[in-house]
């Protein structure tokens, strides 16, 4: 069976946590966040954890590299025969093409969701979020549009070009949703 390997990408609070996290219990399949390794990162006591910590903390987008390495190392520790869903890694252009580049260079298909949501749905559902998880990241919900208008477009052009972007309605039932992409995935 070929392995599958997908990525979501969207605004925030668009539901690409969620959706990773529904295709992973249909599935069985990991889910390998950006969040969670950045998170790792910035825990240590180290002048690198202060400074993505508060990067992170102000909404900004971190520099690529940190994505990147935790995106290569993850890729590096996959079996061949191995599915894996990917949350949050593209972001950038730069980061756009190393993942095109490098899934290519082994030869592993993958698909990288766009789960598209209006700002008004952002706010609402990054205001609801808020209130749940306490999230610092989420008290800077413009500028973190700011950011994905400023990065997270072009990206979308590059996995366009690229022919593997799937575009996704993220306003709904979640479980509908979720269904729509293991449609799409033909699982």
């Amino acid at each position: 069976m070929t392995p599958h390997t997908i990525f979501f990408i969207g605004k925030p609070g668009c539901g690409k946590g969620t959706q990773a996290k529904l295709l992973s219990e249909a599935t069985g399949w990991p889910v390998i966040g950006t969040s969670d390794g950045l998170r790792e990162i910035a825990k240590g006591d180290t002048a690198v954890g202060h400074k993505l910590l508060a990067t992170m903390n102000a909404g900004e987008l971190v520099p690529s590299y940190f994505p990147m390495y935790v995106f290569l190392k993850a890729v590096f520790a996959l079996k061949e025969d191995s599915s894996v869903i990917f949350d949050g890694f593209n972001r950038k252009v730069q980061e756009a093409e190393l993942i095109i580049d490098s899934l290519r260079w082994i030869g592993r298909p993958f698909s990288v969701f766009h789960l598209h949501v209006p700002d008004e749905e952002v706010h609402t559902r990054i205001e609801k979020r808020k209130k749940i998880e306490g999230r610092a990241d989420d008290d800077r919900v413009h500028k973190r549009l700011e950011e994905y208008y400023a990065n997270t477009e072009a990206t979308l052009d590059v996995f366009r070009k690229a022919r593997v972007l799937v575009e996704v309605h993220g306003v709904g039932k979640p479980e509908d949703i979720a269904a729509e992409i293991r449609t799409d995935l033909k699982i």
